[in-house]
């Protein structure tokens, strides 16, 4: 057989491949000692076959062994990295106040929608709080949350809301305890960025929950540091101003975030993103500050779906860094997992599905610099997001009815329980006709109780304790036996079955009358709200939208 002049695979040049009977494992003739000759008689060959096979044994037990050190040390770094960075998050206490909301039905599918409460700081406790936002001598203050949106996430995933409310909004704020130095503080009606002095973030999760009627599964913090470290990790985020724009103190106007622009679209980063989106004066407003907010969002969604960073292991774990270093979160989102749980949940939203807006507000009639929410406009957002109804209307129809709770029977499914006899079930009224805007309206528990009387149900009475604070009007019961019981209640007053809830905050089955029933003894029909069918004060910006440009209030030009 002629041989090739390529060398066979494994081969030297120089060496003759073996061939014929006995060399069919492709073994060059040098089985003893590398000349070509066997090492000795006939046997020694087999001898140093007998050796060699040794040594490949012994070379395959040192390779395996090397490959399970590598893989199990890799496995160990991986696994101490995890660790690492699971020490980097802090984490506090999901609520801190007095809140009865609860959490939403699931869908026909079994799905519920996730809300998140993002908060942004001005702490100045740190040495790199106080270089970056400045107040050297408010440093020992308490925090303020002059930052807070809801993040809303549709039960099917498809679509995702956000709600910013200005941190001027006067608002009631409940009893809080400060789950670290177990101070408690009443109950008040103050702006809302004081609730995170007042009990930590739990604290204004519990104020949003009081406000909204809306269940709020978890709560983040960022400071000013945060803020910066994010902001480079993320390599930068383009905004956009119509007019040169330089935030400084002016005659009788001191503070300013210090941003300086020239007009255009330009890409900020590390301190200043954070003047961007702490800049107030040169917008105008408040409002109009988390209008510049939610264009930074919307443009870092952007950024960060377009680098694809859940595929470069280099950037995710920069961004990993930067997180869990920047954020602090309730303790039910306490680890890594959790969180990139969290964050591939977000990711599937398209950009084009996702709507940020701003709860709409009136001017404080006590206060001029303050602000309160917008009765009917604003309980109708908060309506959408109960209902989960999306704020835009790009979804199909189909989905729609299947986002939304309240469309389907999951959520006001009656139960088996069968009720007592009317005239035997005992029920308790109470006034919750209180809100942010308006007062409570008296006689109502007395007037409801009536009703239930003369609707058959004898053993209606009235709670006379002080007025109570509900967006709206609920039928609550203890346990599983007295559902039957509630359901009865609500049908006789026309209260939707949605609105029965299981409470282990009353003793009996408890009607609630609410904000939105502020008159006449039968419930008011719901208008189901349709997706989109945002109120025209909302300022609502799409995600996909990137014509977006802030106006500069003309003192802050140059």
């Amino acid at each position: 057989m002629a041989h090739s002049s390529v060398h066979g695979e494994g081969t030297r040049p120089g060496v003759r491949q073996a061939s014929g009977a006995g060399r069919e494992d492709g073994r060059r003739g040098d089985d003893g000692d590398g000349s070509g000759r066997p090492s000795g008689g006939g046997h020694g060959g087999r001898r140093g076959r007998r050796r060699q096979a040794k040594r490949r044994h012994r070379v395959l037990r040192w390779s395996a062994t090397t490959l399970a050190v590598l893989i199990l040390g890799t496995a160990g770094a991986g696994y101490l990295y995890y660790q690492h960075l699971n020490g980097n998050i802090e984490k506090g206490q999901r609520s801190s106040g007095d809140s009865k909301a609860r959490k939403t039905e699931p869908n026909s599918a079994g799905q519920t929608p996730l809300n998140i409460l993002l908060l942004g700081s001005d702490s100045r406790a740190s040495d790199a709080n106080v270089a970056l936002g400045g107040g050297k001598d408010t440093r020992g203050n308490p925090p303020l949350a002059d930052v807070q949106m809801l993040i809303h996430l549709s039960a099917d995933r498809k679509s995702a809301a956000v709600v910013s409310i200005p941190r001027d909004t006067r608002v009631d704020i409940p009893a809080c305890k400060d789950p670290d130095t177990g101070k408690t503080y009443p109950a008040t009606n103050e702006i809302i960025n004081t609730t995170l002095g007042r009990g930590g973030a739990g604290c204004t999760l519990a104020t949003w929950e009081n406000l909204t009627g809306i269940y709020i599964d978890h709560w983040m913090t960022i400071d000013f540091a945060g803020v910066v470290s994010m902001a480079d990790a993320i390599g930068g985020v383009e905004v956009c101003v119509n007019q040169n724009v330089w935030d400084r103190p002016l005659p009788g106007v001191p503070g300013g975030s210090g941003l300086k622009m020239t007009e255009g679209t330009k890409k900020v980063k590390g301190k200043q993103a954070l003047q961007w989106l702490r800049t107030r004066h040169a917008w105008g407003s408040d409002p109009l500050r988390a209008r510049a907010q939610h264009m930074y969002m919307n443009s870092m969604i952007r950024t960060l779906k377009s680098q694809n960073v859940f595929t470069d292991g280099g950037r995710l774990m920069d961004l990993a860094e930067a997180a869990t270093n920047s954020l602090t979160v309730s303790e039910e989102i306490g680890t890594v997992k959790e969180l990139y749980d969290l964050g591939m949940q977000l990711k599937t939203v398209p950009t084009d599905r996702i709507t940020m807006t701003t709860m709409p507000t009136v001017e404080d009639t006590e206060n001029a610099n303050h602000l309160l929410p917008a009765g009917a406009d604003a309980e109708k957002m908060w309506a959408m997001l109960r209902d989960d109804v999306p704020f835009d209307d790009k979804g199909a129809e189909s989905d729609a009815k299947t986002a939304s709770p309240a469309s389907t029977a999951s959520a006001g499914k009656t139960t088996d329980d069968p009720a007592a006899a009317d005239d035997e079930i005992g029920v308790l009224v109470q006034n919750a006709t209180r809100s942010s805007t308006l007062g409570p309206v008296s006689g109502r528990a007395r007037d409801i109780a009536r009703e239930l009387v003369g609707n058959g149900f004898a053993k209606a009475t009235t709670d006379n304790s002080a007025a109570l604070a509900e967006a709206r009007t609920l039928v609550r019961y203890p346990s599983a036996e007295l559902a039957g019981d509630a359901q009865a209640v609500a049908k006789s007053l026309g209260i939707p079955v949605s609105s029965v809830q299981k409470s282990t905050d009353v003793l009996g089955v408890t009607v609630v009358v609410g904000a939105d029933w502020r008159s006449g003894t039968a419930y008011p029909k719901e208008k189901t709200p349709k997706a989109g069918d945002l109120p025209s004060n909302s300022d609502a910006i799409n995600g996909s939208d990137t014509g977006q440009c802030m106006d500069v209030y003309k003192p802050y030009r140059w």
